[in-house]
């Protein structure tokens, strides 16, 4: 006897994202799995692994995603990076075991990134400086930060482990401050050297899905102030002193400082 089950959850995720659509199965336990966007077959795995497609491999001449979905072979989970508005929809998962057929709905909706999340500040050399991600910390969230591709604190519900890193624990010695509600991260006395990108990792997970979001800043200081800009992409150049002809990355329309403002609209 087949039975059918067919449930519906709701996912909402910004632009940039990468978000996991959960099966909650086994793949060696299932004859096959398939996940459909908006009717058409994206991603396809059978339980003796003999058949896995994703995107174009499934549906010659649909590329949509363009390399970014990954299948996980043990679970059939759906992962989608780098999540576009375009990615707005229903996304179906087909379960087909030997004695029960499933159905899982997903509506997926993609939001664009609100202006409290591209801002940039201003400051001294020595002052302390606190990078702001904007966000509520939820106590299943795991929040990781790195300098550099160097990892400097992480999160797990409520244990902070701070600099783990010998090379990171000699630059940010005793620095390092945590809001354990936001996920803030405050460096104190900053000083030339912390200048370079800062990123914050957030993983959100549910039983049905979960989400990865990352936050990046860059950190530029020079010896009397420091700049940052908050963005999902990054370019940024030095300011220079003492130079009547200013050239910034153009962002916005605002500008930094009296000499700046003497050129407009350039950052």
């Amino acid at each position: 006897n087949t039975i059918v089950y067919l449930y519906e959850v709701s996912v909402s995720v910004k632009e940039g994202d990468s978000v996991t659509l959960h099966t909650d199965v086994k793949t060696n336990q299932q004859e096959d799995i398939k996940w459909y966007f908006n009717d058409t077959r994206i991603a396809q795995i059978s339980g003796d692994l003999s058949k896995i497609c994703t995107d174009v491999q499934c549906n010659e001449g649909t590329e949509r995603f363009r390399n970014r979905l990954k299948l996980d072979h043990q679970t059939g989970s759906l992962t989608i990076t780098n999540i576009t508005n375009t990615d707005s929809g229903l996304y179906e998962l087909k379960i087909i075991s030997s004695s029960t057929s499933s159905d899982k709905n997903f509506n997926v909706a993609v939001n664009g990134v609100p202006a409290a999340e591209r801002d940039e500040m201003k400051g001294n050399e020595g002052e302390s400086v606190t990078l702001d991600p904007g966000v509520t910390k939820h106590p299943n969230d795991v929040m990781t930060w790195f300098f550099n591709d160097i990892l400097v604190v992480e999160v797990t519900g409520y244990q902070i482990k701070i600099c783990k890193d010998d090379q990171c624990d000699e630059r940010f010695r005793d620095r390092l401050k945590l809001d354990h509600q936001t996920g803030s991260l405050t460096i104190m006395n900053i000083r030339t050297t912390d200048s370079g990108v800062y990123h914050l990792q957030i993983n959100s997970s549910s039983s049905s899905f979960s989400i990865s979001r990352v936050k990046r800043f860059n950190v530029t200081v020079t010896g009397g102030e420091y700049i940052i800009q908050s963005f999902h992409a990054f370019s940024f150049e030095k300011k220079q002193k003492n130079k009547k002809k200013l050239h910034y990355f153009k962002s916005t329309s605002k500008c930094w400082g009296l000499d700046c403002l003497e050129k407009g609209d350039l950052i």
